[in-house]
């Protein structure tokens, strides 16, 4: 009946996982279609985490200072949700990976620290990044603080920024400059704000204003990171997994029936999946399930072609599941999860039917949460409430099945700065979008010129 299971700081993981020693890739594109080299990345980062991005080494060391800023909050517990389980009824086992015990509240410090780390060791001075809720933002100020030595600019998107003003605060208490994207301080910001005045921002639209800021730095000392979406960032994150597949030994599970993740760029369900999809690549009858916005459906309404990573076709262009460079997605309060486009590895592991997708409402997300909050405590994150929902999903149908089923998710952050999220759902002011067919054949129309994957 053990409730939290431990590991020492002794057994934490040494390597991360690299899914791309054991998954078909396509290769980034440059403007002219053709495969780009590591050098054209050199300008926007620095070529340590470069090295990383283009490895196909399936294992990678973690260097001995990173493990060691690591060791502030990690390991992480591995919870038995048994009182979400008796709430439910189920036979099903449930487990959380709780990352939210970071001192940013989410997983997203797992890769601000390496990236601030490597950055410093390359020489840079400034860092600039996007976030949306906040919480890669929160956690990147974080990183630099910490190792000391670097500036850290974040552009977050507007409706996140108008909707969390804490957020802003914590970024600005570690030391980051936090301001509202689209803003005037890049070309990318200002022909936005141009054509649409009034609009709520997208991720695409800040990753744009970041790189850009990045780029046109004539020291040539600032550099960009990015939270989510590329192979270095999943490849830092699969640090959950490894230590999830220990934490389950020690109780005696060898390997779970079902692992789930809320998907917006990806980190968060790579961190966790990641590993477990080694394990079913090579055998184990494992169902890994990535849960996303309805009304940002990437991965079960986009389609899989190569597409820039934002709005102003800065990045190489990418082989992954998209909406659309230019789609602007509706304010729901999962601001995490508001990108037009899917990691590439993730989109892999999708394509070649390793990963079940499915898009869920916001209101039942929210449902999800408030459930959790009061059975096992803790108040999450609108994004981790997409993989709660989907647990509970998965438990009920094991009930219905007669089942006992071990399901583990990611916590992947709480909801403690996205309170005003949850006094909406309570007050019946939430509302649920989904996007027609149309729309999305529509805004993917614009790029029917692109190369396209094999």
């Amino acid at each position: 009946m053990q409730k939290k299971i431990f590991l020492d700081e002794s057994e934490m993981p040494r390597q991360w996982y690299n899914l791309a020693a054991d998954i078909k890739m396509q290769p980034p594109l440059g403007p002219g279609g053709k495969p780009i080299s590591a050098d054209m990345l050199a300008p926007v980062f620095p070529m340590n985490l470069i090295e990383q991005e283009v490895s196909t080494d399936r294992w990678i060391d973690i260097p001995e200072e990173i493990q060691g800023l690591l060791k502030i909050w990690r390991p992480s517990p591995l919870i038995r949700a048994f009182e979400l389980e008796k709430a439910l009824g189920t036979p099903a086992k449930i487990f959380y990976k709780n990352e939210s015990v970071s001192p940013a509240g989410s997983h997203k410090p797992n890769t601000a620290i390496p990236q601030a780390w490597y950055n410093k060791q390359f020489g840079i001075k400034r860092i600039t990044t996007e976030t949306g809720a906040g919480q890669w933002g929160s956690a990147l100020a974080f990183a630099c603080s910490l190792i000391g030595g670097i500036e850290c600019k974040i552009f977050m998107v507007r409706v996140s920024y108008e909707q969390k003003p804490f957020r802003q605060m914590l970024m600005n208490t570690w030391g980051g400059k936090c301001v509202s994207s689209p803003s005037n301080e890049t070309a990318a910001g200002r022909a936005v704000l141009a054509a649409f005045p009034d609009t709520p921002g997208s991720l695409g639209i800040a990753i744009s204003e970041a790189i850009e800021a990045a780029v046109t730095d004539p020291t040539g000392e600032t550099r960009y990171a990015l939270g989510s979406v590329l192979n270095h960032v999943m490849l830092h994150q699969t640090i959950i997994g490894l230590e999830t597949k220990k934490q389950l030994a020690k109780v005696g599970i060898k390997k779970p029936d079902i692992v789930i993740g809320c998907c917006g760029g990806g980190s968060n369900f790579a961190g966790l999946a990641f590993p477990f999809l080694y394990d079913k690549i090579n055998g184990a009858d494992i169902e890994l399930i990535g849960a996303e916005p309805y009304s940002c459906p990437t991965l079960t309404k986009g389609s899989f072609i190569y597409d820039h990573g934002d709005i102003a076709r800065m990045t190489p262009l990418l082989p992954m599941y998209s909406l659309g460079h230019n789609f602007i997605p509706a304010p729901i309060h999962a601001g995490g999860l508001r990108y037009h486009g899917m990691s590439p590895l993730v989109s892999a592991a999708v394509r070649e039917n390793l990963v079940t997708p499915i898009a869920i409402h916001q209101s039942e997300c929210f449902a999800a949460g408030m459930l959790f909050a009061r059975t096992e405590g803790i108040v999450p994150a609108p994004e981790t409430n997409h993989a709660i929902a989907a647990t509970i999903r998965e438990a009920n149908k094991a009930t219905l099945e007669g089942k006992e089923k071990t399901i583990v998710f990611n916590f992947s952050g709480h909801g403690l700065m996205d309170l005003v999220g949850y006094d909406k759902y309570l007050r019946g002011e939430l509302s649920d979008y989904e996007l027609s067919d149309a729309e999305i054949l529509g805004n993917l129309e614009q790029m029917k010129d692109y190369p396209k994957p094999n």
